[in-house]
C-alpha cells in the first residue's frame, strides 16, 4: 500500500462502518493524532470535535494544550481542553494512570457534550508493541487480542480507525501535507518498556521479518475471535451454575471450563480479573470444598471471594479513606 494514501484508506473503511456523528477526536498534538484530526475533519466537516487532556505531568503540557489550540483554529474544528490528575497511586504504574484518567476524562466529556463516538489514534505499530508486552507479561487471550478496532464504554463507542496503518505511514502522509506535529520527550524514555520495545525491538523485526505488523494483527484478531468464543462458553455454564455460582455445579466441570467460567464471573462482578496465582488458588479452595464447614475468603481482583452457604459469592473491597496528612 502507498504510504502517501494509507491514511486515506484507513479513513474510508472506517466511513464505511458508518461511526455516529458528531465525532470527537482524542488529539495530544502527536503525529498519529494529529493525522486522524486532520482526516476525520476533511471527511466530515462540522461534525468533529477535539479533545485534549492536560495530564498535568510534565513542564510541556501547557505548550502541548497551545499548539493543539492553533492547530484546531486553523482547521476550524472545536477544541475541548481537559485538566486531570494523572499523578499514579500506590501500586500503580504511571502509564496505566495516565491511561485510565484519560479514559475517564473521556467519559465524562462524551456524557456532558452528548458525543456519541470517539476515535482514538493507535497504530499498527503500537499494536505490535502491546502484543511483545503481552508476550512477556504471559498474557492469556485476551491481551494477546490487544487492542480492538472499536467497543462501546459508557455508553459511548470507542473507534481505532489507523490500526492497521503503520508509523511511517502516518508521518510519510502529513510531510507530503507540509503538516507539522509536536514529539512528546517522554516517547523516548527507556524507563518505560513500551519505548524500549519501540527503540530497540521494532527496528530488529524490521529487518528480520518486515511484515510483522499484519501478521501480529491477524494473531490478534485470532485471539479475540477465540476470546469471544471462551466468553460465550464461560455466559453458558455460569447460566447453568446459577447466580451466584453453585459450588457443586462449578466443581462438575473441567479445571479448565471452570476457570474459563470463574475469569469472567469475576470480571463481570469486579471489572477485573484474578492473577493466575489468585485463580489457582480459587481453584485449589472449590476443589477442597467437600464439606459444609470448608470456609473459602480470598481476596481476589479488587474484592473478596466467599462461601456463602453452597454458593460463592463476590464483594468489592472497601476502601478505607487515606490518613492525613499534616500541612507543610
Amino acid at each position: 500500500m502507498n504510504s502517501a494514501t494509507a491514511v486515506e484508506v484507513a479513513i474510508d473503511a472506517f466511513a464505511e462502518r458508518g461511526p455516529k456523528l458528531p465525532l470527537a477526536v482524542a488529539y495530544s498534538g502527536g503525529a498519529d493524532s494529529t493525522a486522524l484530526l486532520v482526516a476525520c475533519a476533511e471527511r466530515w466537516p462540522e461534525q468533529v470535535q477535539a479533545w485534549h487532556v492536560h495530564h498535568g505531568l510534565q513542564a510541556a503540557a501547557d505548550a502541548f494544550a497551545n499548539h493543539c489550540a492553533a492547530r484546531c483554529r486553523e482547521l476550524g474544528v472545536p477544541l475541548t481542553i481537559e485538566r486531570v490528575d494523572a499523578r499514579s497511586g500506590r501500586g500503580e504504574s504511571p502509564e496505566d494512570a495516565a491511561r485510565t484518567r484519560r479514559y475517564q476524562a473521556f467519559d465524562r466529556l462524551a456524557a456532558r457534550l452528548n458525543v456519541p463516538a470517539v476515535a482514538l489514534a493507535q497504530h499498527a505499530d503500537d499494536q505490535a508493541e502491546t502484543i511483545l508486552l503481552a508476550l512477556s507479561r504471559g498474557a492469556g487471550l485476551p491481551g494477546l487480542a490487544a487492542m480492538a478496532m472499536h467497543w462501546s464504554r459508557a455508553g459511548t463507542d470507542y473507534w481505532r480507525p489507523l490500526l492497521h496503518v503503520p508509523r511511517s505511514a502516518i508521518r510519510a502522509w502529513l510531510q507530503a501535507r507540509g503538516i507539522d506535529w509536536i514529539e512528546d520527550p517522554t516517547n523516548i524514555n527507556l524507563r518505560y518498556a513500551r519505548n524500549r520495545v519501540r527503540a530497540q525491538l521494532l527496528p530488529v523485526l524490521d529487518r528480520i521479518f518486515p511484515a510483522f505488523r499484519t501478521t501480529f494483527a491477524r494473531s490478534a484478531d485470532h485471539a479475540a475471535q477465540a476470546q469471544e468464543i471462551l466468553t460465550d462458553v464461560a455466559a453458558l455454564d455460569l447460566a447453568d451454575c446459577g447466580d451466584p455460582p453453585r459450588i457443586a455445579a462449578l466443581r462438575s466441570l473441567t479445571p479448565a471450563r471452570r476457570a474459563n467460567a470463574l475469569r469472567h464471573w469475576l470480571k463481570t462482578r469486579g471489572g477485573r480479573a484474578p492473577t493466575r496465582a489468585q485463580l489457582d488458588e480459587l481453584q485449589a479452595q472449590i476443589e477442597a470444598c467437600m464439606t459444609r464447614g470448608h470456609h473459602i475468603d480470598l481476596k481476589v481482583a479488587d474484592g473478596r471471594v466467599r462461601r456463602v452457604g453452597e454458593a460463592l459469592c463476590w464483594a468489592a473491597a472497601v476502601s478505607q479513606p487515606a490518613p492525613s496528612e499534616p500541612l507543610k
